[in-house]
């Protein structure tokens, strides 16, 4: 949620902490600040909104040091005000840190300082560890003065801190969201994810939880919170820094959505035989024998990635015959889960860093099930904790709105399905070859697929300043309608609902008006004619429909109004796979229509790219 940037090293300190915030500004803030030391004094400006705001507050009143830290905040306790904005000191000035996540027993800490004479001026959790710190440098360094205050603290959260009674030090340390220090050439850096540090350095170490990383311009010391060693393997990035720009695209969610034929031809790549139409999954690290005996899977994560489990249920449940359950990660933890000795849990998640997500997965843990995740951070804490992981190789997604991870998860999940169906003698060779063949050819389905492009955006200019949208689908395209809901509201602020369209009687339809778009997710499958009906009974009651169907389909021509309703004809895909073909026009109708109504596309008001907090 929050961007942490913190640098160390020859160059003027300023630049390189702008330029590192701008590129964590797709994780959504509402304001930002940097901290950096010269000569023994710290000086820190900060801002209220975008970043550019920083930006003028620096030009006007300039600052240059010789190491620091930046932020941009995503508010949790407090306001979105310059006083709230971090970085945040202690009362000398001297000791400064910047967070990401939240610090539980804030109001009893703060009170406890202030009763020793602490006088705080913000409202924030986020200042209490400054003067916490403070107190225990008495007598000591900054990175024991951190491991005292930490013995105190709870709740999850990545703190960066410096001092300038201890100068050219930066100390970083995880508790749960994540952290990676940077090493390059003479310079270190520290940073809450990759895209921050990628133009400076391929040369990464991500910090495990209840592990600090002490920073100096000679090198890097990595232990745990009790101050023991801990041996720290580099990892090299392989992103190209170019696929963390917009490459010309007005908008990097626009950029990611035509990424996503490349998307899902890299998660395919390497993982089937066309020849013998076998699965290989090499990393999931979970044994053919476990595997054959599962009897449950169960599916947990949040948001979009919900999505892409309830997708993933048809596909298994089809192609494996195994009962698959899909929860959220926020609520499983909260019941009591029915778990077996042979449950898989398999985790879904764009960054590995989900808070709750992750949560779940522990408590699936704990009830003995083995676990997998899909992920697409090659290191995160996801990937860490479970037996094994199907990457995504969908490269860094910048956009809050997801997209190209989405589809490349619904890829990993296909994957998945067919290499449990071929361990437990479901699926025979013969009998996988059609589907492989048929997920080779994505790619290209995905390419022409895109070419409604210009559809899309005539349809976004009629109803562009409709109030309200209602999304509704069947079967495994039920959660494609969830999905398109997700996508519009999140980016335009239109309320939009998905529903399942036999569910449509009971109680959406009394919605249904003249001013009330329907999206009508109706591909020429085993219940086309069921959605044919839906589809009448919205234009009986005066609704427009916005049909997304098979090419080549004339029955809806008949039926639908050519001066009121629109039909998208979109390529054939095998009945698993057409989820994948059916939201990209989804994606691309949310976009344009945000883009028409003046929104921020890429980082929209109140919602932040990787959830890292309860």
């Amino acid at each position: 949620m929050c961007g942490i940037i913190g640098y160390i090293g020859p160059k003027d300190v300023v630049p390189v902490l702008i330029d590192g915030l701008r590129r964590l500004e797709y994780r959504g803030y509402d304001s930002a600040g940097v901290a950096v030391v010269r000569d023994g004094a710290v000086n820190l400006r900060r801002s209220a909104g975008k970043l550019s705001n920083l930006e003028d507050v620096i030009g006007s009143d300039p600052i240059t040091g010789d190491y620091g830290v930046g932020h941009t905040r995503w508010a949790t306790h407090g306001r979105p005000t310059e006083e709230n904005a971090h970085p945040h000191r202690d009362c000398t000035g001297k000791v400064v840190v910047v967070h990401n996540g939240i610090i539980e027993n804030y109001l009893d800490l703060k009170l406890e300082l202030q009763a020793q004479g602490h006088v705080f001026v913000t409202e924030t959790d986020t200042e209490i560890v400054a003067h916490l710190v403070e107190r225990e440098m008495k007598n000591d360094g900054l990175e024991n003065a951190v491991r005292r205050a930490l013995m105190l603290m709870r709740g999850l959260f990545a703190l960066v801190l410096i001092s300038a009674d201890d100068p050219e030090k930066i100390v970083a340390v995880r508790n749960g969201p994540p952290i990676v220090v940077g090493l390059g050439d003479g310079e270190f850096f520290v940073a809450s994810d990759i895209p921050a540090i990628l133009s400076h350095t391929r040369d990464v170490v991500f910090l495990g939880d209840e592990e600090m990383a002490v920073i100096t311009r000679t090198g890097v010391i990595f232990t745990d919170f009790f101050g023991r060693p801990v041996s720290k393997a580099t990892q090299r990035v392989l992103w190209d820094p170019i696929m963390a720009e917009k490459a010309g695209y007005k908008h990097f969610m626009l950029k990611e959505i035509f990424e996503q034929p490349t998307a899902a031809r890299e998660t395919i790549l390497g993982r089937v035989s066309q020849d013998s139409g076998k699965v290989f999954l090499e990393e999931m690290k979970v044994s053919d024998a476990t595997l054959a005996k599962v009897d449950r899977v169960t599916i947990l994560a949040c948001g979009t990635s919900w999505h892409a489990g309830l997708v993933g249920k048809f596909m298994i449940e089809q192609l494996a015959r195994i009962h698959v359950d899909v929860d959220y990660g926020s609520e499983y933890r909260y019941r009591k889960p029915i778990v077996t000795r042979n449950t898989l849990a398999v985790v879904i998640t764009q960054s590995g860093e989900t808070a709750d997500t992750l949560a779940a997965l522990r408590e699936a843990k704990h009830e003995g099930a083995s676990s997998i995740s899909i992920c697409n951070v090659v290191g995160s804490m996801a990937t860490r904790e479970t037996d094994g992981t199907i990457y995504t190789h969908a490269g860094p997604e910048i956009g809050v709105a997801s997209t190209k991870a989405f589809t490349s998860q619904l890829v990993a999940l296909y994957l998945l399905a067919l290499r449990l169906g071929q361990v437990r003698g479901v699926l025979s060779p013969d009998a996988s070859k059609p589907h492989v063949d048929a997920l080779l050819q994505l790619p290209q389905l995905l390419e022409q697929t895109l070419k409604v492009a210009s559809d899309v955006e005539e349809i976004a200019s009629r109803f562009h300043t409709r109030t309200d949208f209602l999304y509704l689908g069947r079967g495994i395209n039920y959660p494609i309608a969830l999905e398109g809901a997700l996508k519009l509201k999140e980016i335009s602020y239109i309320h939009a609902e998905g529903y399942p369209a036999g569910e449509m009687k009971h109680g959406p339809i009394a919605l249904i008006d003249e001013r009330l778009p329907v999206v009508a997710i109706s591909p020429d499958d085993h219940v086309f004619e069921k959605m044919i009906g839906n589809m009448q009974e919205v234009k009986a009651r005066g609704g427009s429909v916005i049909a997304l169907t098979t090419r080549g389909d004339r029955k809806l021509a008949s039926i639908l109004d050519q001066s009121r309703d629109f039909v998208l004809e979109l390529p054939r895909a095998p009945e698993l796979l057409t989820p994948i073909v059916m939201v990209l026009p989804l994606q691309l109708l949310a976009y344009d229509i945000a883009v028409r109504r003046g929104c921020d596309v890429d980082q929209p008001r109140n919602l932040a790219k990787s959830v890292t907090v309860e």
